[in-house]
């Protein structure tokens, strides 16, 4: 037998991610003459903002069609600066921000830069599930902080002292996060700031891609901005994607002390150069340009949650945090666990659950234990009201079926 060049072990600890299975099995279904559903993914209904657009289409016919520098254009990196000081107070100088191919390539270019092997991340969970594979592929083993629904998925103090270790090497906040929707104030950070300000040699990670979508009013506090003295070795990472609705673009920049942001320029250079030129242009004139679609959207998605609450809230063996923020809602399905599907499935895990509500439901969402915390349910509100009423008329009907 010939025998056949070999996949790395790496690549095995890499699985498909929940929200990309759902999806395709979704889409396998309507394939074949299903009505589906889908509230698998965390993309936006809404268009790109048309002078962004705009902005790309001329700079195209300017012919900015050349390798692009790879900590980011001049344009962009002060659109960037601009948007810290305006929103958050944090005056970075140009070489202290990067622009990179979409926010999950800043995290990954800071993890490759900074982890060696067996180096530990302190993750809360429920967590965006890339999170753990990632520090995985870097070298480095993540480590779990639980987030209890009872104090509204917020990573408590003693949760981030417990685990933090001698190994540790990152701290990663997400809020308003996903899965939750959970957001945090100053004072939570206050909190968090004192634990880590015992260990100097801690880098913290604020993933702040959903500041803009806060149900409270004005952009989410970040901890670099509530805790100064942090400020040097916390990494404030942002993007396009979620709140401007420009997914497609890949467009993430963050602003950090300059020689981690030199190691995330360096690392980028090695895997991918520069983020597209006319993209990097479209995101400057979103960040600088007006911002009425990014209220409209916020206003979208608070009525959209407040929808899919209401309508969960009515169905029996369901329990559901209100989110303050993004376009998830995250509901507890505790009370379905050991019953039996209206088509005889035995409903032992929130996946088993996911699965025969898409099967039978033809509803397509993702299992809470994606994210690190069963059992629950991720319905992503980034769709049209009508799509969700009738999603959650079919969740309801299912529901009712339990035997």
């Amino acid at each position: 037998m010939t025998a056949m060049p070999a996949l790395s072990r790496r690549l095995a600890q890499l699985p498909i991610a929940a929200t990309v299975q759902m999806s395709i099995r979704a889409r396998e279904l309507r394939a074949a003459g299903h009505d589906v559903l889908s509230l698998t993914l965390g993309e936006p209904d809404f268009p790109s903002p048309p002078h962004a657009i705009a902005a790309a289409h001329q700079a195209a016919l300017r012919g900015e069609t050349k390798y692009p520098p790879n900590d980011g254009i001049p344009e962009l990196k002060a659109a960037v600066r601009r948007k810290f000081l305006r929103d958050s107070g944090l005056d970075y100088d140009m070489k202290e921000i990067a622009v990179c191919n979409g926010g999950k390539q800043v995290i990954a270019n800071a993890l490759l830069a900074t982890l060696d092997p067996g180096d530990e991340v302190v993750i809360p969970a429920p967590y965006f599930g890339a999170y753990p594979l990632m520090v995985q592929l870097a070298g480095g083993v993540p480590v779990f902080a639980a987030c209890d629904q009872a104090d509204g998925f917020r990573l408590r103090p003693e949760r981030l002292a417990a685990a933090i270790t001698p190994r540790t090497r990152w701290v990663m906040l997400n809020y308003p996060n996903n899965p939750t929707g959970a957001a945090i104030g100053a004072e939570d950070l206050q909190a968090l700031a004192e634990v880590l300000r015992t260990r100097p040699d801690i880098w913290i990670l604020s993933d702040d891609i959903y500041e803009y979508l806060l149900f409270t009013g004005g952009t989410a506090p970040t901890i670099a901005a509530v805790a100064p003295d942090l400020r040097d070795r916390t990494l404030t990472m942002s993007g396009v994607s979620k709140s401007y609705a420009m997914t497609g673009w890949r467009i993430g920049f963050c602003g950090g002390p300059a020689r981690l942001i030199a190691g995330i320029v360096n690392m980028q250079s090695q895997i991918t150069s520069g983020a597209c030129g006319i993209a990097q242009e479209a995101a400057a004139a979103a960040l600088d340009g007006p911002q009425d679609g990014v209220t409209a959207q916020v206003a979208a998605y608070r009525r959209r949650r407040d929808l899919v609450v209401a309508s969960l809230a009515e169905i029996p063996g369901l329990s559901c945090h209100v989110p303050e923020g993004a376009f998830y809602v995250f509901p507890c399905v505790s009370g379905w666990i050991g019953r039996h599907s209206p088509a005889g499935r035995k409903l032992t895990t929130d996946e088993a659950i996911a699965l025969a509500l898409l099967e039978e439901a033809n509803v397509a969402v993702v299992h809470g234990a994606a994210f690190g915390a069963s059992p629950y349910l991720r319905l992503s509100t980034a769709t049209s009201d009508d799509i969700l009423a009738e999603a959650c008329r079919r969740i309801a009907t299912f529901a009712n079926g339990l035997t």
